[in-house]
């Protein structure tokens, strides 16, 4: 596991970062695969998931290590990483992208809820999406999966790297999530990539208004007159930003 715990500092500020300026950023230090494919918000919430990565990776199941009786297995890896997870990180799964594999259900994804977790990303799928979305915590995955896909993959190895949506996840990571989907910011990058957000997101504002209000796009976007960077200033005075 990593040694970076994520500061309070840093965790507000990406909570007002969205995925695609996280991407910019990340893009920028030459980090192209970042973002988690595949998966969507089960319900959207009003506010980022943020949290470092607790990890669990299936493998295709082998029908005689799978009948439905390993679950009553005190140490069977799924159970144990619901029961693990520390609050507030993200639990994040590694199903082979198969939206057919039912990776966690209602119950369980409950109980990581209950214990404080920060959320659940899956690029597998989720049964009980329902209930799932009627929590408190954010979760993600590829689509609703059959019941009875339970065994169709094993959970095998426990905060390990994997990967997730063909992004790579070490544990420990940072991540971002909001209503397009969920983004994975390397851990030592993390403080400063959120500094860089807080500027990306100020200056967009900015952009967002000047478009409003009829402004052309080239020399504004990005940034390459003197006369707008300077109204630019100005307009951050004004709005305290």
């Amino acid at each position: 596991m990593s040694d970076y715990v994520l500061s309070d500092a840093t965790r507000e500020k990406l909570l007002k970062a969205s995925t695609a300026t996280v991407a910019t950023a990340l893009y920028k230090r030459g980090l192209r695969k970042q973002f988690i494919q595949g998966v969507v918000p089960v319900s959207p919430k009003a506010q980022n998931m943020v949290g470092q990565a607790f990890t669990l990776r299936y493998i295709p199941a082998r029908e005689d290590r799978n009948p439905i009786t390993v679950f009553r297995n005190a140490d069977h890896p799924q159970r144990v990483a619901i029961e693990t997870c520390p609050p507030g990180w993200i639990l994040v799964m590694d199903a082979r992208k198969d939206a057919d594999a039912a990776t966690a259900g209602s119950i369980l994804v409950t109980r990581l809820a209950v214990r404080g977790g920060g959320g659940i990303v899956s690029d597998g799928g989720f049964r009980d999406v329902t209930g799932i979305g009627a929590l408190g915590m954010p979760a993600y995955c590829a689509r609703p999966s059959a019941p009875t896909n339970l065994t169709l993959h094993e959970a095998l190895d426990i905060n390990v790297p994997i990967s997730c949506g063909d992004a790579p996840v070490f544990p420990g990571d940072v991540l971002v999530g909001d209503r397009d989907g969920v983004m994975v910011i390397p851990a030592h990058l993390a403080d400063e990539i959120a500094d860089e957000c807080v500027a990306m997101e100020s200056y967009e504002d900015f952009v967002l208004e000047e478009v409003k209000a009829g402004a052309p796009i080239i020399g504004l976007y990005p940034c390459t007159k003197e006369e707008n960077q300077q109204r630019y200033e100005d307009w951050r005075t004004r709005n305290n930003r």
